[in-house]
């Protein structure tokens, strides 16, 4: 049985060789000799998993074997077993990626076993795969005999033991657009399917194309070649997602039917026996959230069936929440796996598609055998972001802040960013604009922002509108996060030192704001435009809304602040022109939202021209784009920044957390930065409840873990600590802290350049400031309206508290 043992584990062995196998810079390969390969009888859009071998004979291990890899859906690459790695990153078939691997440090001289497992789902995938028909493309440098590229000497086997399960077996109701649960049926699975001792189902792979009027044409082409195939070629420009050993969990409940199981509270410590004809629910709880591959092995137990269930918390019996720590009468609901044991012993469950999870419920149900449960692991996956940023504050709520909120940058970040790792793991404008600004200002990491942005790109329509999402199966509009992500162009600008994304984006830009003038009225306001114009949500549903004349300030505000902002870029990067239309254009917009929509009475912008509906939304922006002119504006925030989530004192919709990452803009624009910290009291409200991530929005929230909720951490960087770029391409810093109440603060910031660093502590009357610039970065340092210069290498000052 050992073969067995073998051919499972290798899945998760060679961690550190993984990590050897980043992908080196590599230029789009344009020469392709190699041709997509399939199985020559399945149905090619229907749920299926196949594996591909190939063997390789080497007289000595060459010092480098570099191939290309793809496949639609996905692929997993072995060699002798030990698992190389995985892909291809998610894009569209005008964009599909390709990894770049060097396979020497997995060869040895003699005979060497080349394989892959590679699966598409169909109808039950992700709405954020995007996929043709089930195809595997690997091509080596190598010549001669030692060229394994596709197609040639590439068999093929179905594996009919691994299926989706449909969506039915989610055990909760709601939205769900990530990928769904499987099963593994061990006495249907070929279990040496990846050994030396191939079973009697492999044929020769055959071309993905045979059902086409190109049958037979199926040579892989780059994205700027011509092919005639579906896959335009491009190389995968992101690392390799990380992959380490993390807990799977302990068990913190069994819950039995009156029967006594002994060991069960130990697992997966040490291992446990489960006795014949018993049925058994062993909760496990991590204490955190992580996105990982479970692998769970047991012995024995023919006829018994494993559900494992992944909760990101507990629910009661009316299906609420409550303290993530309570697991008393409370049960885990959500996506499920299915295991269905052979009696051998070493069998392994492992997902093809990592889960999410705090809680793990395994309901076991055994048959006319008893069950050895061997062992449970995981294995983390995601970016690879290292935080390069520190907070340290003496604050303990702050530091639990900042840590929730890196754990929700992290698990939301993966070969595209996502809304939330559990229920759609789709990468959304207006959850991206704020990561991508914590992966700036936390990792001074760029590589997966530019990935967006050029997705967002890639996605707009004829029209000129971007997606809402990308990549995307299902098509979906929201106009405003077209504009915003006009912003997220202008935030790479002002952070990034490569200009190029920006710049190769303003024909986009172009489109976007000409698709929107087509719905400007003659009074500089917007009438309601189509799709689904999604703002924020609130207590009574979402935002915006419109009045009888179909106009919405609100929308109109996310319209002037991308007329701003796309000024800024077409001056720096584009066209003059173009940059003074749109600011003529933003004038009149500024205009004509102050006149139909301040309340004079009130002393608050209305969200619409009827002057029925206000709310924090509004008023944020209508500061921070200066339509409520510089003298009122700290009277208007001084009015909403008390609102929490969830409530509507005085008529006044509240914004949730992710809206309130444009209150922390509107407090600096309006010089009111110090009241920050005060305003962390709805993510201060959480942690009593114990929140390992923070959720998509306030009360009973469908996720647990959302990225646009995460802001706290770029915030504590940029207001409090006060470090932001003071001109594009973060060529200069300027640094203003807004300490609030705090006594001390030390800081570091990964600048392009180098690490920026900073340490504050009040004497007295006075704060001393010592802040480090790497060579070559000079800047300022305001406090108190006093402005004092920063030159490279450390600067010593002090100002006074009071301002001059």
């Amino acid at each position: 049985m050992r073969p067995v043992v073998l051919a499972l584990c290798i899945f998760f062995a060679p961690i550190a060789a993984l990590a050897q196998n980043a992908p080196a810079s590599d230029p789009p390969h344009r020469d392709w000799h190699a041709a997509w390969i399939t199985h020559p009888s399945v149905p090619l859009r229907e749920p299926v998993v196949l594996h591909f071998r190939h063997t390789l004979s080497l007289d000595t291990v060459p010092s480098h074997y570099i191939v290309r890899v793809s496949a639609d859906n996905r692929f997993i690459l072995f060699v002798n077993g030990r698992r190389v790695g995985d892909g291809p990153a998610r894009g569209d078939l005008a964009h599909w990626r390709y990894e770049r691997y060097d396979l020497a440090p997995f060869l040895q001289s003699g005979s060497n076993l080349i394989t892959a497992t590679v699966w598409s789902f169909g109808v039950f995938a992700p709405i954020a795969q995007m996929s043709d028909r089930t195809a595997f493309l690997l091509e080596s440098e190598a010549t001669g005999a030692a060229d394994i590229s596709t197609p040639k000497g590439w068999f093929v086997e179905k594996e009919p033991g691994q299926s989706p399960l449909d969506r039915s077996t989610v055990t909760i109701q709601t939205y769900m657009a990530a990928g769904p649960g499987e099963q593994i049926d061990a006495a249907r699975y070929d279990w040496a399917w990846n050994s030396a001792s191939p079973g009697p189902n492999w044929v020769p792979a055959a071309s993905p194309m045979r059902d086409s009027i190109y049958a037979g044409v199926n040579q892989a082409h780059s994205a700027d070649t011509t092919g005639d195939n579906p896959w335009a070629l491009v190389p995968d420009a992101l690392p390799h997602m990380e992959l380490t050993p993390t807990a799977a969990g302990e068990v913190v409940r069994v819950d039995n039917n009156g029967s006594e199981q002994s060991g069960l509270a130990n697992f997966p410590k040490a291992s446990a026996t489960l006795p014949p004809g018993v049925h058994v629910h062993l909760l496990l709880d991590r204490r955190t959230l992580t996105t990982a591959y479970p692998q769970l092995t047991v012995s024995g137990g023919k006829g018994a069936h494993i559900v494992l269930t992944y909760s990101e918390a507990l629910y009661d019996k009316d299906q609420h929440k409550g303290d993530r720590d309570e697991f008393a009468a409370r049960t885990a609901l959500g996506l499920t796996d299915s295991f269905l044991p052979d009696g051998s012993a070493h069998r392994v469950f492992e997902p093809l598609w990592w889960r999410t999870w705090r809680y793990l419920d395994l309901d076991i149900t055994t048959s006319a055998e008893p069950l050895t449960l061997e062992s449970l692991t995981a294995n983390f996956t995601a970016y690879p972001f290292a935080q390069r940023a520190t907070f340290d504050a003496h604050d303990p709520a702050l530091d639990q802040i900042w840590h929730i909120s890196w754990r929700t940058a992290r698990l939301d970040a993966h070969e595209t960013y996502m809304d939330t790792p559990y229920y759609e793991q789709l990468q959304y404008i207006g959850d991206t604009r704020i990561q991508a600004l914590i992966s700036y200002a936390v990792a001074g990491d760029d590589r997966l922002a530019r990935q967006a942005l050029e997705a967002f790109d890639a996605s707009r329509s004829p029209d000129g509108l971007t997606r809402s999402r990308y990549p995307s199966s299902l098509p979906q509009t929201i106009p405003t996060f077209s504009l915003l992500w006009i912003g997220m162009l202008h935030d790479w600008w002002m952070y990034r030192p490569d200009s190029a994304p920006a710049r190769s984006a303003l024909p986009g830009v172009r489109g976007v704001l000409g698709w929107f003038s087509g719905y400007e009225q003659s009074d500089g306001l917007l009438r309601q435009v189509p799709w689904w114009s999604f703002v924020d949500w609130v207590n009574s549903g979402e935002t915006p809304t419109y009045d009888a004349h179909g106009e919405s300030c609100i929308t109109t505000l996310h319209y002037l602040g991308a007329l701003d902002q796309a000024a800024d870029l077409e001056h720096a990067l584009g066209d003059p022109v173009l940059a003074q239309r749109n600011r003529t254009r933003a004038m009149r917009v500024r205009s004509a939202i102050y006149a139909k929509c301040w309340n004079p009475a009130r002393g608050l912008l209305a969200d619409n021209p009827d002057q029925k509906v206000f709310s924090q939304q509004a008023n944020f922006l209508a500061v921070l784009y200066d339509v409520i002119p510089v003298a009122s504006q700290p009277a208007v925030l001084k009015k909403v920044i008390s609102i929490e989530p969830g409530t509507t004192p005085d008529g006044i919709l509240s914004a949730s957390h992710y809206f309130r990452f444009y209150l922390a803009r509107a407090l600096d624009h309006a010089g009111m930065a110090d009241a920050y910290l005060d305003s962390l009291k709805p993510w201060r409200d959480l942690l009593p409840l114990h929140f390992s991530t923070w959720p998509e929005q306030p009360g009973d929230t469908r996720s647990d873990s959302h990225a646009w909720s995460a802001h706290p951490i770029y915030d504590l960087l940029t207001l409090v600590a006060g470090i932001q770029p003071s001109s594009p391409g973060f060529a200069t810093v300027r640094i203003a802290p807004h300490l609030g109440s705090l006594p001390t603060l030390r800081t570091s910031f990964p600048h392009p350049a180098g690490l920026i660093t900073v340490a504050y502590t009040r004497r007295g009357s006075a704060l001393d400031a010592d802040i480090v610039l790497p060579d070559g970065l000079s800047g300022s340092f305001v406090f108190r309206g006093k402005t004092q210069p920063l030159h490279p290498g450390a600067n010593h000052l002090t100002a006074p508290q009071t301002a001059p």
